[in-house]
């Protein structure tokens, strides 16, 4: 039997560089202050209150901020203003120039994951009272190419750039940016690309809030992740930005964070939910580990995808005790909300975060552990020694994705 999961086996991947990155989520605007958030354990998820959802009660992880218009005018909507606010944000953009300078613009590819991009702005659209006026139909006419499309946010990045390598969108719901940077490091490695910008940006529209909420998943209160009376999510927002370089290129790459695997599954299950035991999300865990050449005793903290429903948790607790036993292990949607196609390069940088820091994050909002979920999962947030991180990223239809981070070779 040949799946999408057997194939990828065959392709060993070299280790890359994340020589740079950005992240803007609810906590706060840049890897400094995410990285304070963490220490402090201080959330930013709060009561929701905005007149397109006005009827859900629930917490969110809302940026502020993002309301008056800051893109070109065609391509201006919530989710390329988080993109736009992003690549400025910690030096990110110079440092994608610098690597424009060094090989060229059409040896950089561009990966962006997403599962709604602009789709407010189609929302917007057909809330408008003036839908019989033909200039308001044209408007969002244009309005729903240049903002509403999965690739809307490649193809601000890449006019921003001006970069004209290897450029697409991945849209595979909550795992979308996650296998970001799969798709990156196959570029590179097939020899498309020198080095790739990876990314992740989603906002919160009423396709999500009300889909969700249909699904009987949003939390009325903020997200407690493994708890046993944990009832559901916490959705949020945010984006963020990842320079993915060739170790030779990077000077003092050794001092770095590395990407040094991933591996990637579908369960074919069901289109929403995951398998009952865990089977897709456990192969790609396997497979990341295989690809970086780590063993299960080689990682040192697992940034759970812990999306704080009861099944999700449940079922990925089960998976990682089987491969790890006891090695720490947390979400940290508690501070940010769930992300959704954000939420792969979110966490990823997070991950960053505690192996330069040396932290080990609790699961915020956790009282009492489910006495189900037998991994080691982190109350508080702790000093460790963290050299190595296993990212998991699961999507609806179980369309799964988990990533290697380590501090440099």
């Amino acid at each position: 039997m040949c799946n999408s999961a057997v194939i990828v086996n065959w392709w060993i991947v070299k280790p890359l560089v994340l020589s740079d990155y950005s992240a803007i989520s609810s906590v706060g605007k840049g890897v400094a202050a995410l990285e304070e958030a963490l220490w402090n354990e201080k959330t930013g998820l709060a009561p929701l209150k905005v007149e397109f959802a006005k009827d859900i009660q629930t917490h969110a992880g809302w940026i502020k901020g993002l309301d008056q218009p800051t893109t070109e005018g065609r391509f201006d909507s919530r989710s390329n203003r988080l993109v736009q606010a992003c690549l400025t944000q910690d030096g990110f953009e110079k440092t994608v120039f610098k690597a424009i300078d060094k090989y060229g613009p059409d040896r950089i590819s561009l990966v962006i994951g997403t599962s709604t991009s602009g789709l407010l702005e189609t929302e917007y659209g057909y809330m408008s009272p003036s839908l019989e006026d033909e200039s308001v139909i044209d408007h969002f006419r244009e309005k729903l190419y240049y903002t509403h499309c999965f690739y809307s946010a490649v193809d601000y990045v890449s006019g921003y750039f001006d970069l004209t390598g290897p450029a697409f969108a991945l849209s595979t719901a909550c795992s979308s940016s996650a296998k970001a940077f799969a798709a990156a490091a196959r570029h590179i490695e097939a020899g498309f690309a020198d080095a790739a910008v990876v990314g992740g940006v989603d906002t919160l529209c009423m396709t999500t809030l009300y889909g969700f909420t249909s699904l009987n998943v949003v939390s009325p209160t903020p997200c407690k992740p493994c708890d046993k009376d944990r009832d559901g999510l916490s959705l949020g927002e945010a984006a963020g930005f990842v320079l993915l370089e060739k170790p030779e290129n990077v000077e003092n790459a050794d001092k770095e964070v590395w990407l040094s695997g991933y591996g990637e599954s579908s369960d074919a299950y069901h289109m929403s939910s995951p398998h009952p035991e865990g089977a897709g999300a456990e192969m790609a865990m396997r497979k990341a580990l295989k690809m970086s050449e780590s063993s299960a005793n080689d990682i040192d903290y697992i940034n759970m995808h812990g999306t704080a429903t009861i099944a999700n948790d449940l079922i990925e607790a089960r998976a990682i005790t089987r491969i790890f036993g006891s090695t720490p292990c947390s979400s940290t949607k508690g501070w940010t909300g769930h992300a959704l196609g954000a939420a792969g390069v979110l966490e990823a940088i997070i991950s960053a975060i505690c192996i330069r820091a040396g932290m080990i994050p609790g699961c915020l909002n956790l009282k009492e552990l489910d006495p189900d979920i037998k991994c080691n999962v982190a109350g508080s947030t702790t000093r460790a020694d963290v050299s190595r991180v296993l990212v998991n990223s699961f999507g609806f239809g179980g369309n799964n994705c988990s990533l290697v981070l380590e501090l440099g070779r």
